[in-house]
């Protein structure tokens, strides 16, 4: 018989070097399941591990796909430290990407197809990523409510409120906001150039979101470790009872998590709606809300590491891109990948945190009794 035993004290530089080793259990894995599928191993490992950092088109199209996955860790990270489950960034990201949309089409709505007569002329993007923060946190706020007036499990509410967003998003793009010059496709209009998100390196598709994700970066950092309210958050989900004689509220803590993590999203979601899409689409949800959980847990629910864990998740994206195109392979070998990471992660801090103990016969009919 088998058990776990907790550890005296766990080896800190095993617990940093966790996702390292996760990460390259996730290769060797790897490497045996391309064989299975009758494939190169090391030209599977090359789609997914090389040809992602190759070129700067490759790099360009990584920074597409971290800027909106670090982001949405970012806040989720701030949840999880104090031990607020927000599982529906999903949610949160397309609403936030609505919000966003709904302003972009404004760029185009005045008299005489220029900036809607309100006056922002080419600053039209700031309101637009303004309008995808409101969305993502008016979307958590329900969570919070419900959560806190009626002690709604969040895990649920949440993750059930994602298939209203993407209903919401289908609704919209299918009937009000369907481009009548569309040719009946399921998507709104182009949004204007003043209300799109400007490239940094024209014609890569690289965009200044991924600056924004940089300081968010900076100041998640500030909040988390350099400031009160974010010391209060990290005691509340350290200790409760602590963070109860300590005079932390649990309430402001749930609130404060939840609309920082649904602003986050919201942000992600615009700038996703209004910088390489240029539109609202079915295609909008790509999983990065479920993803970005991966993404905050592999980075350790610090800033820093989230940003190597962003670049790590979205080589998995484009890796999963070319296996299609290039092996024949299905594009959901990167909820494969994906899947892998987390299942080796959490085993390798599981045998960090525990030591596996042989027990004898004798032993095993104790523990029974």
């Amino acid at each position: 018989m088998l058990k776990l035993e907790p550890r005296a004290q766990p080896s800190q530089l095993m617990s940093l070097a966790s996702p390292l080793l996760a990460l390259a259990l996730t290769v060797l894995v790897g490497t045996g399941l391309f064989a299975l599928l009758g494939r190169d191993p090391l030209r599977g490992l090359e789609v997914f591990f090389v040809l992602p950092v190759s070129s700067g088109y490759a790099l360009s199209e990584l920074s597409v796909k971290a800027t909106p996955l670090v982001l949405i860790a970012l806040g989720l990270a701030v949840c999880f430290r104090s031990q607020v489950w927000n599982i529906g960034a999903e949610g949160q990201y397309i609403v936030g990407a609505l919000c966003a949309g709904w302003v972009a089409l404004q760029a185009g709505a005045g008299p005489t197809g220029g900036s809607g007569g309100l006056g922002f002329g080419p600053w039209w993007v700031v309101p637009v990523l303004l309008a995808g923060v409101a969305g993502g946190m008016a979307w958590a706020a329900v969570v919070a409510l419900l959560r806190d007036r009626f002690n709604a499990n969040e895990i649920l509410v949440s993750l059930m409120l994602v298939y209203v967003a993407g209903l919401l998003l289908s609704y919209l793009v299918y009937g009000p906001w369907k481009d009548p010059a569309g040719y009946n496709f399921p998507q709104t209009a182009t949004f204007a150039a003043e209300a799109r998100v400007p490239r940094l390196a024209p014609p890569l598709r690289v965009h200044a979101g991924l600056l924004v994700a940089l300081v968010a970066v900076l100041l998640v950092w500030v909040f988390l470790f350099r400031s009160y309210r974010g010391f209060a958050l990290q005691v509340g989900g350290l200790a409760p009872a602590a963070a109860r004689y300590a005079g932390f509220s649990s309430r402001s803590a749930l609130w404060t998590a939840l609309l920082l993590s649904g602003g986050l999203a919201g942000l992600a979601g615009g700038l996703e709606a209004a910088g390489p899409l240029g539109q609202l689409t079915p295609q909008l949800p790509a999983g990065y809300g479920f993803a970005a959980i991966i993404v905050a847990y592999v980075g350790r629910l610090h800033p820093v590491g989230i940003v190597f864990a962003g670049v790590l998740m979205s080589m998995f994206y484009i890796g999963g891109e070319l296996a299609q195109s290039r092996l024949g392979l299905p594009k959901s070998l990167t909820g494969v990948f994906q899947g892998l990471l987390l299942f080796t992660l959490l085993a390798c801090d599981t045998l960090i945190a525990y030591r596996v103990r042989w027990m004898g016969r004798a032993s095993a009919r104790e523990v029974r009794s």
